[in-house]
């Protein structure tokens, strides 16, 4: 047996740092912890730690695949390398010889993959072909352009810094199913007397432990965070020489905020008023007290306008100044990489497609999409209105690469299917948000049977259809090298990564990091914003729920899976879970088959009666394959293409559905 040192690259907050065990074969037998970086201390999930099964799993792709039959059926013939990677050559130049470089489109996410891995080599391919570019909105973009325009994407407080904490608010994330070591910094930092706050409208593990637990009705997040802003102001509760040192924007923030009583606030999110007083007052008296806001904020028709008056909140209250004090976005990141240097090509002026659009843009007519190029992504499994991101892939018309490590519900589609390497099999260079950790893995085992990564085949394919350019960086090491040269990074990160070790980062805001806007101020209503959103910043816009669809879906992650990743390997049938009042009122009895519809498709499955979810909220989770349900849809089936207030973003829960037995 071989032990060698690795780092996770999944999405996730935490970036642990990794053992890994192969026998004298290069077959993997274990994954466990390392206690390199001091976050994750040696300890993993379990999906990491199952890891094996995904690698040398049934469902693994260990060579080239051709189409084999109509499309949609999974009917392939195997290839060889060359052949295959010279069908997709020909097919890419040839769509653009006949309708221009943006009849293709890349279909990636990456958020499970590193800078090696994801807008690298592959980017440079692209931008050379002049395909289409893809706005990645499908999660963080709400986030992404609220947190840019009041911060500039200033880093917010390292997970563990929670551990001085007096008040912890976990707002829309969910740690035990997403961020585990989290869970133990806050175990800390109860015993040493935080208080513990949850909002969200399931009770989550940690929501049955906190102090306060405040169950908001999905998409009220922004009259929640506007009416504790306008308390504070009206309270005279603000720290004035912050505000007046490190702001602008506060006038029109507060006129927006003045609508937002905690009365009226708490009949729009449907939660005792006394809760909100309750927040509010430990707040105000807390400190350091800091807010960890997840993705579940965003996923709504106000998720970029409630992420902003999230933001707002500290420097209102004066909550920054002092280790573990302040907020932490996911996308806030201390070590940031850019791959400029090693695409070695400019981004061209091309049309920008909206990840959260592709099936329309897929379905539409006359076509504009001839070529569809998937890697590093399910969209299958992972967009909304799946109806009609299925029939797009359906489309005989379309050429369609998926480039994946397992074959997934995207890859029945494919006109050629290449395999994949997992993040053991290949280097990888990779930052965490919320350890703020940045670690060099090297590859730990061979790839499987004949697996390539990413770098290889787009430089493969860069070389046969003419792409490639005298002084291209294309060797792993040199990639790598020409991202830390080109990052702006301390040169102490940039020397422990080359040394092999795991690069640390944090540190007190407005002690050590402050705002990266362009004055340096927190703009508390930024004019861009303000352009963007429909009515304005901090306008709420009201449920969209109807008498024929009034019951609200929300599809959060679950431990056992990444997105979509590792959904393979359960083959357990889904349910919906719903709360006794809503199945009474229904008829419905626990296991009962039923269908979750709405006007855009329908999920069959069995109903599970949960009462930790509030009234008037179902959910399924995220992420599932076809094999999940018994009609070979998913929750996304349900869930609109519609885009948030801001950067584009989806809007997953703002799926409203009704529900009825079958049978």
């Amino acid at each position: 047996m071989h032990t060698r040192e690795s780092a996770c690259p999944l999405d996730c907050p935490d970036g642990c740092s990794l053992s890994v065990t192969v026998d004298d074969d290069g077959r993997l037998l274990r994954v466990d912890g390392d206690a390199r970086n001091p976050f994750t201390a040696g300890f993993v999930c379990a999906k990491v730690r199952g890891l094996a099964k995904h690698v040398h799993g049934a469902e693994r792709v260990a060579q080239p695949l051709l189409r084999a039959g109509a499309k949609g059926e999974g009917r392939f013939r195997v290839a060889s390398w060359d052949e295959a990677l010279d069908r997709v050559a020909t097919s890419l130049l040839d769509v653009r010889a006949r309708h221009g470089g943006e009849a293709i489109l890349p279909l990636c996410y990456g958020g499970s993959n590193g800078a090696l891995t994801q807008d690298c080599v592959d980017a440079r391919m692209f931008r050379r072909l002049g395909a289409s570019a893809l706005a990645r909105t499908l999660c963080a973009a709400p986030s992404g352009s609220a947190a840019t325009a009041l911060y500039g994407k200033m880093p917010g407080v390292a997970l563990p810094d929670y551990e001085h904490a007096k008040l912890v608010i976990l707002w829309g994330c969910n740690p035990s199913a997403s961020g585990i070591h989290l869970v133990p910094v806050l175990q800390r930092a109860r015993e040493r007397g935080a208080t513990l706050v949850v909002i969200d409208p399931r009770r989550t593990p940690l929501a049955k432990q906190a102090d306060l637990h405040l169950a908001v009705r999905p998409g009220t997040d922004l009259p929640l965070a506007l009416a504790l802003g306008h308390a504070l102001l009206q309270r005279d509760a603000v720290d004035h020489a912050f505000l007046q040192r490190w702001t602008h924007g506060l006038d029109r923030y507060a006129a927006r905020a003045s609508a937002w009583s905690l009365a009226r606030a708490a009949s729009v999110c449907d939660v005792p008023q006394s809760d909100l007083e309750s927040l509010l007052q430990r707040y105000i008296a807390a400190s350091p007290a800091v807010i960890r806001c997840g993705w579940g904020t965003e996923r709504n028709r106000n998720g970029g306008s409630a992420i902003a008056a999230i933001l707002a909140l500290p420097a209102l209250a004066g909550k920054f100044g002092v280790r573990g004090g302040g907020y932490t976005m996911s996308n806030s990141r201390a070590l940031p990489l850019s791959t400029e240097a090693a695409i070695g090509e400019a981004a061209p002026a091309v049309r920008t497609v909206n990840m959260n659009q592709v099936g329309r843009v897929l379905t539409a007519a006359p076509a504009s999409v001839h070529a569809l190029f998937v890697y590093n992504c399910n969209p299958w499994a992972t967009l909304p209105h799946q109806s009609e991101v299925h029939r797009g892939l359906l489309r005989e018309d379309l050429f369609t690469v998926v480039f994946d490590a397992v074959m997934t519900d995207t890859a029945r589609f494919a006109d050629v299917v290449l395999p994949a390497t997992t993040f053991l099999e290949h280097d990888e260079l990779r930052t965490s948000y919320g350890a703020m950790a940045l670690q060099h893995a090297r590859a730990a085992m061979p790839p499987v049977g004949q697996a390539r990564c990413n770098a290889e085949v787009f430089l493969a394919l860069c070389d046969r259809m003419g792409l490639s350019r005298a002084g291209d960086v294309r060797e792993p090491e040199a990639l790598a090298a020409a991202v830390l040269a080109g990052s702006a990074l301390p040169e102490s990160a940039r020397a422990t990564v080359r040394e092999g070790g795991v690069a640390q980062a944090g540190g007190v805001a407005f002690v050590d990091v402050f705002p990266a806007t362009a004055d340096g101020r927190i703009d508390l209503h930024p004019e861009a914003l303000d352009r963007e959103c429909d009515g304005g910043l901090y306008e709420y816009r009201d449920d969209p729920g109807t008498v024929a669809h009034p019951l609200c879906l929300i599809t959060p992650a679950i431990a056992k899976q990444t997105s979509s990743s590792f959904g393979q390997l359960d083959r357990r049938k889904v349910a919906l879970r719903m709360h006794p009042h809503d199945a009474a009122a229904r008829a419905l009895v626990e296991g009962a088959p039923i269908r979750v519809f709405n006007q855009l498709g329908e999920v069959h499955c069995r109903v599970t009666i949960d009462d930790a979810l509030r009234p008037g909220v179902v959910m399924l989770p995220k992420g599932m394959w076809s094999h999940h349900s018994d009609n070979g849809a998913t929750a996304n089936a349900l869930c609109p293409d519609t885009l948030a207030d801001l950067g584009g973003g989806a809007t997953f829960n703002d799926a409203r559905v009704q529900v009825e037995a079958i049978g």
